[in-house]
């Protein structure tokens, strides 16, 4: 038995569906079962990382779980949720983020952190760290929706996005295979700028969408939204400096799966209907 944790989310659905068609027995925590909508025959069980106790039951029977954290949300509870699951399973795959290691102080960097916890614990584990997810820019779809506008600060920022279904077919290899004390930096076959992915998902629209270059006041107030009023600065200053070089473009998929990393068009076809 697997647990995924996050399983409703981009890539926790993603590893629950290719866990579940490799015929593993996979148990998807979540916060609302009513409506994870997971395929049938998953074991969908209640329970929320910010509080470590319901984790109990869900725990019943698991030999490894697939850890994806929900950032800041439950970093107070980490130490014993990280203790509680290496008490009672024999391999942990932790969905990092690339450059972890070296972002442990940063509140976007707390990836480090769980690191660390799960490291000081012993317990048989592999980190996946991965670069910018494409799942990302369907925070463009509201405005292309309305009005075929993409609206970014960094227009000249080369990433290398990543498919969702990607980042956790390398987990699930680690999983089934058992690919314990490994560190899986993962990224997408291409450097595409956010002017060029607002092409692309024109072109799969076949509608114009236009890119808009915001202020950086603008910048700030929208990552003040989702990162606390002290960090932003910070946080800023962390992405100015990211975008001076290029993001690397890894072959880890294909080492690790066997198969290539999808682009960043074959991840637009697999979202139209979100962007239409």
């Amino acid at each position: 038995m697997i647990l995924v944790t996050g399983a409703t989310g981009k890539v926790g659905r993603q590893a629950v569906t290719q866990l579940h068609e490799a015929g593993v027995e996979v148990r998807a925590l979540v916060r609302r079962p009513e409506s994870a909508d997971l395929p049938p025959g998953v074991e969908v069980v209640l329970g929320d990382l910010s509080d470590p106790d319901s984790l109990d039951a869900a725990l019943d029977g698991v030999h490894a779980v697939f850890l994806v954290w929900p950032t800041l949300d439950a970093d107070a509870a980490a130490p014993a949720v990280v203790r509680k699951l290496a008490e009672r399973v024999a391999h942990i795959v932790y969905l990092s983020a690339m450059g972890a290691d070296e972002q442990a102080g940063a509140v976007i960097g707390s990836h480090g952190y769980l690191e660390r916890l799960i490291d000081d614990t012993g317990v048989g584990r592999t980190f996946v760290r991965a670069g910018g997810f494409a799942g990302n820019d369907l925070g463009w779809a509201e405005s292309i929706r309305a009005e075929g506008i993409v609206r970014e600060y960094y227009d000249d920022w080369r990433r290398s996005v990543i498919h969702e279904r990607d980042i956790a077919a390398v987990g699930v290899r680690a999983l089934l295979e058992g690919h314990t004390g490994t560190v899986y930096e993962v990224t997408g076959p291409e450097l595409l700028t956010a002017p060029q992915r607002a092409r692309i998902i024109a072109d799969a629209l076949g509608v114009p969408v236009r890119f808009e270059k915001m202020s950086r006041d603008e910048m700030l107030a929208g990552m003040s939204t989702w990162i606390p009023v002290d960090e932003v600065d910070n946080a800023l200053v962390e992405m100015d400096e990211m975008t001076a070089q290029p993001e690397p473009v890894l072959s880890t998929v294909t080492e690790v799966t066997g198969a290539p990393a999808h682009t960043y068009r074959e991840w637009v076809a697999d979202h139209l209907a979100d962007f239409r």
